[in-house]
């Protein structure tokens, strides 16, 4: 925070008249000189805090928040969007994502897809950030590792366009029957189960990340856990991670496009998303970036920060607890909920954030059908709002689970400001429509994503943000195989299309299952859309080629730079 500067009246009321003049003259210099220092410390160096600020010139480097904590960094196990965001900056696949969000050469240099074979070359100055090379045969190890049961990954659904996978990830094939194999340190073979359209799209994704196997060892089960815990292939190097406060990212001088980054570090110096919080952190320029919340608008404006608003591409919806001893695994009473809420009032009344849209589908508006977006093709379903007939829908449910009252349910969300009004709002609306008593079970976002796996709630405000370019990456999430699937939904009408999505190459026939899942979530309420969300957003007005992203790091700085006046 900026100190408050001020002169003693009694200096000049000692002196004499031109005496007096001088010194107003040298006091008023003098505060104009150490406003200005103030400002550009706010700019380049440190603050009286000893916290870093929002740009040092200097030092070539940038001061950024990060919502949470990163659960882990482990690349086989990561599943939030947090890990995968600071892992953007560490690490890179086969392939990455350009400026334009399309695939493009990383780690391998080219490929070769030929009907079910495909064959990456790995490019000969790829690196790790101990300076061993990046070979075929780490890529082999960490797809393995993911596919293991032992790891338990919730990604391992993922790799199974990979011959044997799906069995291997079962148990019922040894992990060596795989379908991936290193036919030298620079050539990585895939056998796929079938041609598919979209496994080039896949390998940018953070479960298709490469492992060293020497130094997984080396780390005891601790791989990822650390700074001193991980390897690195990517743009940066993390040398710094204190836990639930800050990390440091340097420039990584192995990377093979190391010319390319302008960066020479990234602090992520702050964990926070209250809004109040990162308001006056960019204010005070301490960060370069920051979301802006409703109440931060008007500050903004006023203030005429640089706004852009920026669509993620995600959905959020409240996900219900599918599993058989859950009373929310009664159809009846997941309808009764649904009828009596309005996603539209949630989003224009409540949330109340300029580019959040209203959400009526698994598949948000963005996707691309066969000619046109999906959902142009495809209209979602509406959602009726009838009070009268959610309360025979209660009232039914009530006699298939052989009880007089519902219990109090609980629902699990996190604590961010737009959870913690939407928690608000669906309790109100739950109580004063059917008379059910919800309790917000508020948990930072470690232990929400711990209590969502181990299905410990009966409702949960849920997102899904997409892994790669198709429609497959939304319309897997309820399949019985995806561990993503926290409620534990089952239907085999829906496993079944899905299927066939995963395993057609032609266009229409692929859209068409697509729109057939959308049927069976919207007819069997497997969950209530929310919202699709959008960002409005400041950036520091020197740095530059900051990146939002649907795919990968949702915030990518790897391309960013400070640009200096001259």
């Amino acid at each position: 925070m900026k100190s408050p500067l001020s002169t003693e009246d009694s200096f000049v009321r000692s002196a004499g008249k031109q005496l007096a003049i001088y010194a107003l003259v040298a006091v008023v210099v003098l505060v104009v000189l150490m406003v200005a220092l103030d400002f550009i410390a706010g700019l380049t160096s440190s603050g009286a805090s000893g916290a870093a600020g929002a740009v040092d010139v200097e030092n070539n480097e940038i001061s950024i928040y990060l919502r949470d904590e990163p659960p882990q960094l482990n690349s086989t196990q990561a599943t939030d969007s947090i890990s995968i965001m600071v892992l953007g900056h560490l690490m890179e696949g086969l392939l990455r994502y350009d400026e334009h969000d399309q695939v493009e050469a990383g780690m391998a240099e080219h490929w070769e897809i030929d009907g079910t074979r495909v064959t990456f070359r790995i490019r000969e100055n790829a690196r790790w950030s101990n300076g061993q090379p990046v070979t075929a045969h780490d890529f082999v190890f960490a797809w393995r590792t993911a596919i293991d049961p032992a790891t338990a990954s919730n990604y391992a659904f993922i790799l199974y366009p990979i011959k044997n996978a799906e069995a291997a990830n079962t148990g019922q094939m040894p992990l060596d029957s795989v379908g991936v194999r290193a036919l030298d340190d620079r050539t990585l073979e895939v056998e796929l189960a079938q041609p598919i359209a979209y496994f080039d799209k896949l390998t940018a994704f953070t479960t298709y990340l490469p492992v060293s196997e020497a130094f997984y060892r080396s780390t005891n089960g601790r791989y990822g856990a650390d700074a001193n815990e991980m390897l690195f292939n990517g743009p940066f190097i993390l040398t710094s991670w204190v836990h639930g406060s800050s990390l440091r990212m340097e420039k990584n001088p192995y990377y093979w496009n190391a010319d390319s980054v302008k960066l020479n570090a990234i602090n992520a110096a702050y964990m926070t998303t209250d809004s109040n919080t990162l308001l006056n952190l960019f204010k005070d320029q301490r960060i370069v970036m920051t979301e802006l919340s409703a109440e931060m608008l008007e500050t903004a404006m006023q203030q005429r920060w640089h706004i852009n608003r920026f669509m993620d591409g995600s959905v959020f919806f409240m996900d219900f607890n599918h599993r058989p001893e859950r009373i929310t695994s009664n159809v009846n009473l997941r309808k009764a909920l649904q009828m009596v809420q309005n996603s539209g009032e949630l989003v224009d009344r409540v949330i109340k954030l300029p580019g959040y849209l209203t959400a009526k589908s698994i598949f948000p508006i963005w996707l691309q059908g066969v000619e046109k977006t999906f959902r142009e093709e495809y209209p979602a379903p509406e959602y009726p709002y009838d009070l009268a007939l959610a309360r025979q829908h209660l009232e039914l449910a009530k006699q298939e689970l052989g009880l007089t009252e519902i219990p109090p349910l609980v629902l699990l969300a996190d604590t961010t400001p737009v959870a913690t009004v939407s928690a608000q709002y669906y309790q109100e609306i739950f109580r004063k429509h059917l008379g059910l008593e919800i309790v917000i079970d508020a948990q930072i976002f470690g232990q929400r994503i711990a209590k969502m796996n181990a299905g410990e709630f009966d409702l949960i405000l849920n997102g899904w943000g997409p892994d790669y370019n198709d429609p497959l990456t939304f319309a897997d999430l309820f399949a019985s195989w995806n561990l993503n699937n926290r409620g534990k939904y089952f239907n085999p009408a829906l496993d079944e299309q899905v299927r066939i999505a995963q395993n057609s190459l032609d266009a229409k026939t692929r859209m068409d299952a697509f729109g057939e899942v959308q049927r069976i979530i919207h007819e069997d309420a497997v969950f209530i859309g929310n919202y699709e969300r959008g960002w409005t957003y400041a950036t520091h007005p020197q740095v530059k080629g900051i990146l939002r992203r649907v795919f990968g790091a949702e915030a990518d700085y790897s391309r960013a730079y400070i640009e200096v006046p001259d």
